[in-house]
C-alpha cells in the first residue's frame, strides 16, 4: 500500500462537512440540552413572562382604576362646587330680598313717622289760627267798639250790640279779602 493514500482519502473529503460521529454526538448533545431547556429552563421562563404580564396587566388595570377615581372626584368635586355656587347664590339673594324688606319697613316707619309729625304739625298750625283769629277778632272788635263810640259819641257797652258790631264788621273785612283772592286768582289764570 501505498502510504501517502490514507492523506489522500483524507483530502478528497470536504473540509467543511464534519464526520459522521461528529455530527451524531453533537446532535445527541443538542437533543439533550434542548430537553433540559424544554423541561426546566422554558417553563420558568414562561411562568416569569406570564407574571410581569400579570404585573404589569394588574398595574394598568389599577392606573384605570385610580383614573376612574379621579375622575369621578373630579365629577363629584365639580358637582359640590356647583351646589355650594347655588346655594351662595341662594344666601346672597335671600340677603337681598330681607335688606330690600328691612330697607321697605324703615321706610314705612319713617312715613308713618313723619306723616305723623306733619299732622301734628297742622293741629299746631290750625290751633295757632284759630288763637291768633280769636285774638285779632278780640282785638279788632275792641278798636271797632271804641271808634263807634268816638264816632257816635256814646258808648257802646251793651255786650251783645257790641258782639253784633264786631262780628259784622269783620265779616265785611273776610267778604273784601274773598273778593280781593278771586280777582287776582282770575287775573293770574
Amino acid at each position: 500500500m501505498n502510504p501517502t493514500a490514507p492523506v489522500l482519502a483524507q483530502v478528497t473529503q470536504n473540509p467543511l462537512i464534519p464526520a459522521g460521529y461528529d455530527i451524531l454526538w453533537s446532535a445527541v448533545c443538542i437533543a439533550i440540552i434542548a430537553f433540559f431547556l424544554a423541561k426546566y429552563a422554558v417553563p420558568r421562563l414562561t411562568a416569569m413572562l406570564d407574571e410581569r404580564a400579570a404585573k404589569i396587566e394588574s398595574g394598568l388595570q389599577q392606573a384605570e382604576k385610580a383614573e376612574q377615581a379621579a375622575a369621578d372626584a373630579e365629577e363629584r368635586i365639580a358637582s359640590e362646587l356647583a351646589d355650594a355656587r347655588r346655594e351662595a347664590a341662594a344666601v346672597r339673594e335671600q340677603a337681598q330680598e330681607e335688606g330690600k324688606q328691612i330697607v321697605a319697613e324703615a321706610r314705612g316707619k319713617a312715613q308713618t313717622e313723619a306723616d305723623r309729625v306733619t299732622e301734628a304739625a297742622q293741629r299746631q298750625i290750625e290751633a295757632d289760627r284759630q288763637a291768633a283769629q280769636i285774638s285779632l277778632r278780640t282785638d279788632v272788635g275792641m278798636l271797632a267798639t271804641e271808634l263807634a263810640s268816638r264816632i257816635v259819641g256814646e258808648s257802646v257797652t251793651e255786650q251783645a250790640l257790641q258782639s253784633r258790631v264786631i262780628d259784622r264788621f269783620l265779616d265785611q273785612l273776610e267778604a273784601a279779602e274773598a273778593e280781593q283772592g278771586a280777582a287776582a286768582t282770575t287775573r293770574e289764570a
